[in-house]
């Protein structure tokens, strides 16, 4: 267990490497933050720009800045917005709870639905429930996610007046923004897991179990659901992944104060180390649960461990 552990730290770290130089140099090709600082300044002289580089740290040689930036990576530094001066790991600490605590949300109702949703399906393949659960699910999957929001908020918000329409602001604000996500998760998963139980529970040990008595719930809860996990383990590991860097429109529409907001700012002024900072953290969480993605594997099936 320990080689496979190191294993996957090690892949991961390299990942991480090849993440955030490639980030570095893309960013420095959206424009010069010096011109977007004195736009507004009237006749700006080289000179000027020239101090303004130097005074931000951008004058310096690329991989000078890019070893600055890593070595701010391990004492959480790093370094100071160019629009307002502010502590980028201030910024960070106060987006990164919102963007966490909204996926997570996200997350665990898809999954507590999904999941009865799709054995459903499979273990009444064919019948009205199984139709109703795929017609539901297959109308989920048809509508855009920015739809979905603009309308839960001209529902709930303007009309019934029952949610608040945008900010983060206790438990309430949190329903349409998590629910927005899970609806479109949720129509993935039920199809997953019904696939992937339909499978299943065509194998001889389900019959086994079924023979010696078990109840169907452990049958398929113990039995079933455990041993299609890989599956539902992967995608559910890489949908996190996917919804926390693609959050930012959900971000957007609910004016939630996570991340996603901090990097379409980010972007916006050309801040380099807002933006750098952000998607560098972004890529560590998903590498890490990339990484106790594949310690479930190990957990789950043994196998895997030995290969």
């Amino acid at each position: 267990m320990a080689s496979f552990l190191m294993k996957r730290f090690l892949q991961a770290i390299f990942v991480l490497i090849a993440v955030t130089l490639i980030v570095a140099f893309a960013i420095r090709l959206t424009g010069d933050p010096a011109l977007m600082l004195t736009q507004e300044a009237g006749s700006v002289t080289e000179a000027d720009l020239m101090m303004i580089r130097e005074a931000l740290g951008i004058n310096k040689p690329f991989f000078a800045q890019y070893f600055d930036f890593i070595k701010g990576i391990f004492s959480f530094d790093f370094g100071r917005s160019f629009m307002g001066g502010t502590s980028v790991s201030y910024l960070i600490s106060k987006s990164l709870p919102a963007t966490l605590m909204l996926a997570a949300s996200v997350m665990f109702i898809s999954i507590i639905i999904s999941i009865p949703l799709g054995i459903k399906a499979a273990v009444s393949k064919g019948k009205w429930a199984d139709q109703v659960i795929r017609i539901v699910s297959l109308v989920g999957l048809s509508f855009p996610n920015f739809w979905l929001a603009l309308m839960l908020v001209l529902v709930f918000s303007i009309w019934l007046q029952w949610l608040p329409p945008s900010g983060m602001d206790g438990f309430i604000s949190f329903l349409m923004p998590a629910f927005t996500m899970a609806i479109i998760l949720t129509a993935t998963n039920v199809r997953l897991v019904r696939s992937s139980m339909l499978e299943t529970l065509q194998a001889q040990y389900i019959m086994v179990a079924r023979a010696k008595g078990l109840s169907e719930n452990t049958v398929l809860y113990k039995h079933a659901l455990r041993n299609c996990a890989i599956p539902l383990i992967t995608y559910f590991g890489l949908q996190f992944g996917g919804l926390l860097g693609g959050i930012v429109i959900i971000e957007r529409v609910f004016n939630w104060p996570g991340l996603g907001t901090l990097a379409f700012d980010a972007v916006s002024g050309r801040d380099y180390p807002v933006l750098q900072a952000v998607i560098t953290i972004l890529s560590m969480l998903i590498v890490s649960v990339n990484l106790l993605v594949d310690i479930a594997y190990g957990l789950i099936d043994p196998r895997i461990r030995t290969e």
